[in-house]
């Protein structure tokens, strides 16, 4: 769907790789634009002499070239290069582009229809825009944060980075707007993504009650606060989720339990003083998981297990697959072939194939610029 469409991605870590990743998925050639250290997520989460599992599971299907920016020459070459490109993406703090003379005021005076997408924490201007921050805090400041709290009322830090996706997820609708509005107008346009400001837009349910009512916690029938809509425990000490808020399926759990007697008491409360609760609670303590799960399959009633990582390949979810250079991965569509089976690119792995064929230079230009540490290539030892 994006065939023809090249993107050069000056991201670091998740959020603008994750966008990236997306798109590549959708057919669009990813340049994966370099520092000549590499993206830090090379080495976050590292084990011996392995590419962290950040840098793996965002990367596969992009080339890479690795430039040093600083210089006068990486500058141009990069400059060439968005010549040529339809998207830029970008993770810096605000102002680190334009002092590197790639911001998109410059950008666009060399590349008028160009789509640029920068991605930060807190936008590109405000008291606290410039400073670092990352996904825990940007929970926090949206307000979701405080939505995921223990019985104690204690936050609950998350083992997934929930704004970094949603991040992700903004850049791409804002990337693909953009294309559509070049196609419709033959111009370009610039999309500012604030990652907080993502978050807090998942809160309107949370805004409109907590100004009606003072509740802080948006709709109690789906947080945990009603018997048909929430997390029991198993027999073996595992988990499942039930969602059984419309009354048919409520029903049908009732009736498959035989236990007719708790319909009526469909929206009654999750806490110890409700008899029904205790009772449906030692119900799902009668069965392990394994009886729970063959029971959801059965019975129409919004049951399923929660699964741990390892299992959910087993339950027969396709989008995880195991990459022929032997990564587990995620595609991202479950009705599309993951088209771009290349591994996570070395650092510098396509520096010399794009700046031979894209920028028309020969290969003695590359090691002279290697040379220069200008740029970096994983054929550098060739070339010397």
């Amino acid at each position: 769907m994006l065939s023809n469409i090249r993107i050069l991605d000056f991201s670091n870590y998740i959020p603008g790789p994750f966008a990236s990743l997306r798109l590549a998925e959708l057919g669009a050639e990813v340049i994966k634009i370099e520092s000549l250290n590499g993206d830090p997520a090379r080495t976050t989460g590292t084990e011996g002499v392995q590419e962290g599992p950040v840098f793996r599971a965002m990367n596969r299907g992009k080339k890479s070239i690795a430039i040093d920016l600083k210089t006068p020459e990486g500058k141009d070459i990069a400059q060439r290069l968005i010549k040529k490109a339809d998207v830029v993406i970008e993770s810096f703090r605000p102002g680190v582009m334009d002092k590197l003379g790639l911001g998109y005021e410059s950008v666009k005076q060399i590349k008028p229809d160009i789509v640029y997408c920068s991605i930060s924490g807190y936008g590109q201007n405000g008291e606290i825009s410039r400073l670092g921050s990352h996904d825990i805090n940007y929970l926090a400041l949206s307000g979701v944060l405080s939505q995921l709290k223990n019985k104690e009322g204690v936050p609950t830090h998350p083992t997934i980075t929930f704004a970094d996706y949603y991040g992700s997820f903004a850049a791409n609708e804002r990337i693909l707007a953009g294309l559509v509005a070049r196609k419709l107008t033959g111009k370009g346009s610039y999309h500012s993504i604030s990652i907080t400001d993502v978050m807090t837009s998942l809160m309107g349910n949370h805004a409109i009650v907590a100004a009606d009512s003072g509740y802080q916690h948006a709709l109690s029938v789906l947080n945990g606060t009603v018997i048909s809509y929430a997390i029991y425990e198993t027999k073996d000490n595992r988990y499942v989720s039930l969602g059984a808020l419309e009354p048919k399926f409520w029903g049908n759990f009732c009736s498959a339990v035989n236990r007719a007697d708790w319909i009526d008491s469909h929206f009654s409360a999750t806490n110890d003083t409700n008899p029904i609760f205790l009772e449906v609670k030692e119900l799902f303590q009668q069965k392990t998981l394994a009886e729970w799960t063959a029971f959801s399959k059965e019975v129409d009633c919004c049951l399923a297990p929660v699964l741990e990582i390892n299992e959910i390949k087993e339950f027969g979810n396709e989008l995880v697959y195991t990459a022929p250079w032997g990564d587990e991965q995620i595609k991202m569509h479950s009705d599309l072939d993951p088209m771009f089976q290349t591994p996570p690119p070395s650092l510098g792995e396509h520096s010399v194939e794009i700046l031979t064929e894209l920028l028309d230079e020969t290969e003695v230009k590359v090691k002279e610029w290697s040379e220069k540490g200008i740029v970096k290539s994983e054929a550098d030892a060739l070339l010397k």
